[in-house]
């Protein structure tokens, strides 16, 4: 009888074991590509986003939309730093994969293929629908810069800048950003708990 018992204990130890392997391996299934495919944690260091992103606030970046599609005028978009070694596309995959670069948040301003001036903190994009050009609207800038700047374009580059236009190093310090650098967007904000929202910083120019 003792010896029965034992045996169901065992048996029932052992099928507890493999169940919890098993739901372990689908966790592994489902989560993994979803972690380094589709969505990733993400949290901002600095001010350069101020006030539409805090130090410290813990975002969920959209890796997928990037894939099917290339980044658009006013994206918050997280993005490999250009000027990073690390972050150089032929350092070895396996390197890269490990011991991954510096990563920025930025807003993208200029699109492939178009001029990019700025006066004080007037921003005048020119491009071949609008070939007189035309001013940005940015109710998301608080902190004004005194900046000169004119930049052309490439087929293959962005032009970036922090909302925190007098606290940020970006396409006006290190130049535009290659479109193979991008990673992701902005897509949820999960702290602070009082600021939850979806796509943070999202804005459309009427």
């Amino acid at each position: 009888m003792c010896y029965i018992i034992l045996m169901e204990q065992e048996k029932s130890t052992s099928q507890s074991f493999w169940e919890l392997v098993r739901f372990a391996l689908i966790a592994l299934i489902i989560v993994f590509p979803i972690r380094w495919f589709i969505a990733d944690p993400f949290i901002v260091s600095g001010s350069s986003m101020v006030p539409t992103f805090e130090n410290g606030d813990y975002l969920i970046v959209d890796e997928l939309s990037y894939e099917l599609s290339n980044p658009k005028r006013n994206d918050v978009a997280v993005f490999k730093y250009p000027g990073d070694p690390k972050n150089n596309p032929n350092r070895n995959f396996i390197l890269r994969f490990f011991d991954p670069g510096k990563y920025f948040i930025k807003r993208v301003i200029g699109l492939p293929n178009e001029t990019v001036d700025i006066k004080g903190n007037v921003v005048t994009i020119t491009n071949n629908e609008y070939p007189e050009g035309f001013k940005l609207d940015q109710p998301f800038v608080k902190n004004a810069a005194n900046n000169d700047t004119h930049v052309v374009l490439k087929s293959d580059e962005y032009f970036v800048m922090g909302d925190n236009r007098s606290g940020s190093s970006d396409s006006r310090a290190w130049g535009p950003v290659k479109g193979e650098f991008f990673t992701g967007k902005a897509f949820l904000r999960l702290l602070p708990i009082n600021k939850i929202d979806i796509l943070p910083g999202n804005y459309k120019q009427i």
